[in-house]
């Protein structure tokens, strides 16, 4: 296995990046993988990684938040982000893992590694925290604000194969996202996709609103990238407003704080649920390998669990999978 990471991508690159990559090696200190963190070596070096499986390779040029995304990929040749993309291209990697610009993350994996065949619009897919625990794949949360109908049943195949294969769902049931859970509910595009997921080879159970998007009752949920990131940034903003009010309450009196104290372990649970470090980053499926997007606030937790994301579709073949499944279509 070997991942081909992004040192200079985030808001914390490259320390957190480089602890991150710590981490993981540390987690699997018998296993045999190569790891290709690409950057800048000596800011690289400066944070003491000491690991046999891990090679620096130079880059001298950095893509940044502020960059347009194509016209910064086709410029910085020899940006951290591009030389990583062609180390997957080239078969030196098997896998990309970045918390850089997402924008150019994107235009990269499409331009330099490409799209899977019969794959029109690759998803953005990251994993939300569910109350039963059992966390659910959502499709897409960005990468395509005007999906059509039809790209919405190849979220589904490849958010039901990731569902099954990653996450251990031996049926994924997958939902439609929409505004009710009627047939005929929604706007032109969930009409039209709604008896097209019928027919899709996944097991399609219909609507769910955003009020049970994290209910557990559904494995996979496909959109188009705008209510999706619509979505994701609610999601993202209640989890974050829950644990502020939650921290005020239990911190208010003595009382509260006595009870915080007997509750503590509980309360931790509650926040590595809701905690997106704990759930890795985002996948981008419909590319030629698995390309995973880290959070741009990534911490080395954050990174560590993006490159074990990335190790578990190298290891499961997710994306040949993906790609048998389009050619049966």
């Amino acid at each position: 296995m070997k991942l081909a990471i992004d040192a200079m991508g985030g808001d914390h690159a490259p320390k957190a990046i480089v602890e991150g990559v710590k981490r993981f090696v540390e987690q699997y200190p018998n296993e045999s993988m190569e790891l290709f963190l690409v950057g800048d070596e000596v800011k690289i070096a400066s944070y003491g990684l000491d690991d046999p499986r891990v090679t620096v390779v130079p880059a001298s040029e950095i893509i940044t938040s502020e960059d347009e995304p194509v016209r910064a990929v086709r410029r910085k040749k020899d940006s951290s982000l591009v030389v990583a993309a062609k180390l997957v291209k080239e078969g030196e990697a098997d896998a990309l893992v970045s918390a850089g610009n997402t924008g150019a993350l994107m235009a990269a994996s499409l331009f330099i590694i490409g799209r899977i065949p019969g794959i029109e619009r690759p998803a953005l897919s990251p994993t939300f925290p569910t109350y039963t625990g059992s966390g659910v794949v959502v499709l897409d949360v960005g990468a395509n604000p005007d999906a059509k109908a039809e790209h919405l049943v190849d979220y589904a195949i490849m958010g039901s194969l990731y569902a099954e294969h990653v996450r251990g769902i031996k049926t994924p049931r997958v939902a439609l996202l929409n505004i009710g859970t009627e047939a005929g509910k929604g706007n032109a595009l969930t009409k039209e996709a709604f008896p097209l997921l019928e027919e899709a080879p996944v097991h399609f159970v219909g609507n769910v609103e955003a009020r049970e998007a994290m209910s557990g009752d559904v494995d996979v949920i496909v959109t188009e990238g705008f209510a999706g990131n619509i979505l994701l940034k609610g999601v993202e903003g209640s989890s974050a407003m829950l644990m502020k009010m939650m921290k005020e309450q239990f911190t208010s009196n003595l009382v509260s704080k006595l009870a915080a104290l007997i509750l503590k372990p509980k309360l931790r649970r509650l926040k590595e649920t809701l905690d997106y470090r704990e759930h890795g980053g985002a996948g981008l499926f419909g590319i030629n390998a698995p390309v995973i997007k880290a959070h741009g606030s990534s911490d080395a937790l954050a990174i560590m669990s993006a490159l074990k994301q990335a190790k578990i579709m190298v290891d499961h073949d997710v994306v040949d999978k993906i790609k048998r499944a389009k050619a049966l279509d």
